[in-house]
């Protein structure tokens, strides 16, 4: 069977991703003139919405890794049709997450306390909440941990990525592929116990909950994590999708297809699992310290977006993921995997400036100009990526179990 091993781009496609990153740009600089210059709300304005998108999209990218090794360490085949996409996706982390501590060394670097209060040392000093938290929530912590998260997301990330690519040129042996197999599942376990130390425990603490450093939650960073991986998933479902109607990765077929709408399916449930597991026991412990975060989103002015939320990403993959074959069409995949990346950006908006802003709703233009700055680059280095290296790993020991996977 002859495959097509290397992806063109389209000039389409160079064209979208080029006209969203200048969309991106355009807003950027029209952003801080309007708001980043101006007065203290206008600048939490500004700032909040690069914190949410740089961080929302960031950690998307970055599940993509996370899917990658978690299925590398259950040694799991399925995915070797369209590994090198999710392969791909994973190479955002680098440029989104180099974008992303320079907003955040400017917001604490540069003391914006009106972004976190806990910068500033008066405050800390006269709050006993604060004050307690001090040895976690101080600048020198912050931006020591955000290094060596990102940077240390960034080499293993690459690290894996390389050792996809040791054999497009080789045909191993059955000693060989056996050690490259447990290679592949040392390294894989080595990323998965740093996401677990940041993704699902420090890393939404610091940039996320310390917005409100005087509420806290022990479910916020799973519920971050259930948020961005079904997110994740969509990405890759998407690109799949696009790859496969363009007559690319051959050996994916409705089986792939469906394990990956069952991956969003099951992470949906998942995230309101978790969402109504914190909603549901601070809201019934009524008790004003904790119930103080749900206030502007349950009962204030974003209580149209927290049903919007809950609306999209729980009730319409519950009623239409529920049947196996709208996991299988493409046309209900991709609208529900571009429902689900919005539902969750939706998600992070509400969880950022309804503790920043929380009197008022200003989404309007800027917010989606931004983020379509981060579509096109995702969909920019995506691209570039999977143009430079073979689309298939044929010759890894567990590519047969893929074009023979069945579900």
């Amino acid at each position: 069977m002859s495959i097509k091993q290397r992806f063109e781009i389209p000039s389409g496609f160079r064209m979208w991703s080029m006209g969203l990153m200048i969309i991106g740009i355009a807003s950027l600089i029209i952003g801080y003139f309007v708001y980043g210059s101006g007065t203290e709300a206008q600048q939490t304005r500004f700032w909040a919405a690069l914190l949410q998108n740089s961080v929302y999209f960031l950690l998307v990218v970055n599940a993509a890794m996370f899917f990658f090794c978690a299925v590398t360490l259950a040694w799991g085949g399925f995915q070797m049709a369209f590994r090198r996409v999710t392969e791909a996706i994973a190479a955002c982390v680098p440029i989104i997450g180099g974008i992303t501590f320079v907003i955040l060394m400017c917001l604490v670097a540069g003391h914006k306390t009106f972004m976190y209060e806990w910068l500033d040392k008066a405050r800390v000093a006269s709050d006993p909440i604060l004050n307690g938290k001090k040895g976690f929530l101080n600048p020198t912590f912050f931006i020591i941990w955000t290094t060596l998260t990102i940077g240390l997301w960034t080499v293993l990330g690459y690290k894996m990525r390389s050792l996809s690519r040791e054999l497009d040129n080789h045909r191993p042996t059955v000693e060989e592929g056996k050690k490259y197999i447990w290679k592949n599942t040392v390294w894989a376990a080595v990323y998965i116990f740093w996401f677990a130390l940041t993704v699902a425990s420090t890393v939404p603490w610091l940039w996320l909950m310390s917005i409100s450093a005087h509420w806290f939650s022990t479910m916020y960073s799973w519920y971050t994590f259930a948020s961005t991986f079904v997110a994740g998933v969509a990405l890759i479902t998407l690109f799949v999708i696009y790859l496969k109607n363009k007559g690319y990765l051959e050996y994916v077929n409705k089986e792939h297809l469906h394990d990956l709408g069952k991956f969003q399916f099951a992470f949906s449930i998942f995230w309101t699992y978790l969402w109504f597991s914190q909603f549901m026991l601070i809201w019934y412990a009524n008790i004003p310290e904790e119930t103080t975060y749900f206030r502007p989103r349950f009962e204030g002015a974003y209580t149209g977006i927290f049903y919007l939320n809950l609306t999209i990403n729980f009730l319409a993959p519950l009623l239409i993921y529920m049947r196996s074959s709208s996991k299988r069409n493409y046309t209900t995949l991709t609208f529900m995997s571009v429902a689900l990346l919005f539902g969750h950006w939706l998600d992070f908006y509400q969880m950022v400036f309804a503790s920043l802003i929380p009197d008022h709703v200003p989404m309007n233009i800027f917010d989606f100009g931004i983020a379509a700055g981060f579509v096109g680059l995702i969909i920019y280095q995506t691209g570039n990526v999977l143009a430079k290296f073979p689309l298939v790993a044929i010759n890894h020991p567990f590519f047969k179990e893929s074009i023979i996977h069945y579900t």
